[in-house]
């Protein structure tokens, strides 16, 4: 063999490999660990808030779907961040849902530090331990609405006999409780005489009559405004039918677990708004006059309007 020849002692390379590997293991695996745990100096770049992470407190601020996820933010983002602005130590972070489900799935988890609910989600958060502190103004306003097309041949409220209406969602007070009361006082058997189509949001309540999928939808006003604001040729093909009598408005609750005095901050900074400039663009936005004190007592024209839909209805 080559290596008998040469005249040296053959060394199997089996023989060597192996104490090889294992002292380049032991040498250089301790630097790589060494090199990959050192931090590189060069790459950290510090961050800077305007108050130590550990002194913020982190508030949710849910709003009812009065509009869908992005209209919501746009319309009560700029709101949100004036109240962050104006509470030092506290971060309000506004949250929309997508439904009215999702939504009271939420309130009544205690999800939401603060909230706009609507009145009948006002009274009910009350037994999972909220508190009333004020109400959006302009009570006039709440009432529903029922919005058909120009050309529908919809009249009378007996022409919806054997239709189909369309509402957000079972407990939206004024776009679907009103509504179908105010069906039941004109003569309509709601259970049985109309087909209901929840569609999970005020836009696809009248999105539905738009594209001939319900006879009627029921809404409120300012989710028709904005409708007319984003889809003028839309709705110029409808109309507001009928409109029901109006009830308390929207109310503002906070967790009870909440710090008086931030709920006392929150409850001044939202009612005088009205006061000064910046205040009435936020407002404009909503569109809202002004929010108002309430307590629970205020609600009671409310608690008697369910107490009749239910015994009447349901």
């Amino acid at each position: 063999m080559q290596n008998e020849q040469s005249g040296t002692s053959a060394i199997p390379l089996r023989a060597w490999k192996l104490p090889l590997l294992a002292w380049l293991t032991a040498f250089l695996l301790p630097l790589l660990l060494l090199a990959c745990d050192s931090p590189k100096k060069e790459s950290y770049t510090p961050a800077y808030t305007s108050t130590p992470a550990s002194h913020q407190e982190v508030l949710i601020f849910g709003v009812h779907p009065l509009h869908n996820p992005q209209r919501l933010h746009e319309t009560y983002g700029p709101l949100i961040e004036y109240l962050r602005r104006n509470l030092p130590g506290v971060t309000i972070v506004l949250e929309a849902s997508r439904s009215y489900d999702e939504f009271d799935k939420k309130l009544y988890s205690r999800h939401f530090h603060f909230a706009l609910p609507n009145p009948y989600q006002t009274l009910n958060s009350l037994e999972h331990g909220y508190r009333i502190f004020a109400k959006m103004g302009e009570d006039d306003t709440f009432r529903g609405i029922f919005i058909v097309r120009k050309n529908s041949g919809i009249n009378t409220v007996a022409d919806l006999k054997g239709k189909t209406v369309s509402f957000p969602a079972p407990t939206a007070l004024a776009a679907t409780m009103m509504p179908l009361y105010f069906l039941h006082t004109h003569g309509l058997d709601v259970n049985t005489d109309i087909t209901r189509l929840f569609s999970g949001s005020q836009e696809s309540s009248i999105m539905n009559v738009s594209l001939g999928k319900s006879a009627a939808g029921a809404t409120w006003p300012p989710p028709w405004q904005a409708f007319q604001e984003r889809n003028p040729e839309r709705a110029a093909e409808l109309e507001v039918k009928w409109e029901t009598l109006p009830l308390v408005n929207n109310g503002l609750v906070a967790r009870d677990d909440m710090k008086p005095e931030v709920v006392a901050k929150v409850r001044d900074l939202l009612l005088s708004l009205h006061t000064h400039e910046e205040g009435r663009r936020l407002l404009a936005a909503l569109p809202l006059a002004r929010f108002e004190n309430a307590t629970e007592t205020t609600y009671q024209p409310v608690r008697d309007f369910l107490k009749k839909y239910s015994e009447e209805i349901r």
